[in-house]
């Protein structure tokens, strides 16, 4: 008999409203531990929304999300706090401070939040830089100095500096070429694998829901229209999943335009 799938994000009924305009109307998934899942969507399909909501940028006006256990809508400022430090964001252009060094950025966190003695810090510092694959003296570099592949890897160095168990990714793979693309792809799952991480990712990028993500809910009529795995969500009829993967750009498709 299988052990039970611990979850560690759920929303329940979510309702999202900004002014006149229903964004969510009945969000209901789950994030299992472990998994890398995807949150996908046409443009204002309220993916990045959802994730604010998880990570407590943004409150629904309706609806339950639990976070660690922890339901959201419950729970006092230092509760809040402390779960906070329980995960780590990428933010989609990256959100450096450019005012600081990638050392800086990266260690910002330790400073202010923990004891650590400044030189196991830049230790830490360190080993999180070469972590995301970028070379020792990036460390010493500023965000204008950065490409676009760096400064991902630089804003994803600073999401796991405090060991997070759950990671959030806001389009992770935006503006990166194919290469670059496929790259931080096998950086996420290796990273998920080593450091035993559970991943939410929002995104656009088809190949990586093909390559990497384990389970991903589609959203369109402002709720969750297909949530599973790859071969669950692509059966669905619904118009958005045919649009998504057997329309002309879709990966369902061969290059003569007909269905595989």
């Amino acid at each position: 008999m299988s052990e039970p799938v611990e979850t560690v994000v759920e929303m329940k009924d979510v309702v999202t409203r900004f002014g006149s305009n229903l964004v969510h109307d009945g969000v209901s998934l789950s994030v299992r531990k472990g998994e890398i899942y995807g949150l996908l969507g046409g443009s204002g399909s309220g993916k990045s929304t959802l994730l604010k909501e998880m990570i407590m940028l943004l409150r629904p006006e309706a609806g339950v999300v639990t976070v660690l256990g922890k339901d959201l809508s419950a729970m006092g400022r230092d509760e809040a706090h402390r779960l906070r430090r329980r995960w780590g964001v990428l933010f989609q252009a990256g959100a450096l401070y450019s005012s600081l060094t990638v050392a800086e950025n990266v260690g910002i966190k330790l400073r202010e939040y923990t004891d650590m003695p400044p030189k196991i810090i830049d230790e830490v510092v360190r080993m999180k830089i070469s972590m995301t694959g970028l070379p020792p003296h990036a460390a010493d570099l500023y965000p204008s100095q950065l490409s676009g592949g760096m400064i991902k890897r630089a804003s994803l160095a600073r999401a796991l500096a405090m060991d997070p168990e759950l990671l959030f990714l806001d389009e992770p793979t935006s503006g990166l070429d194919p290469v670059g693309a496929e790259e931080f792809d096998r950086l996420i799952v290796r990273l998920r694998d080593v450091l035993g991480l559970t991943v939410v990712m929002v995104t656009h990028d088809l190949d990586s829901i093909w390559t990497i993500v384990d389970r991903f809910a589609v959203l369109g009529d402002r709720r969750v229209i297909a949530q599973g795995s790859l071969s669950e969500v692509i059966s669905s009829p619904h118009p958005v999943i045919r649009k998504f993967f057997w329309g002309p750009r879709g990966r369902l498709r061969s290059r003569n335009g007909k269905q595989d």
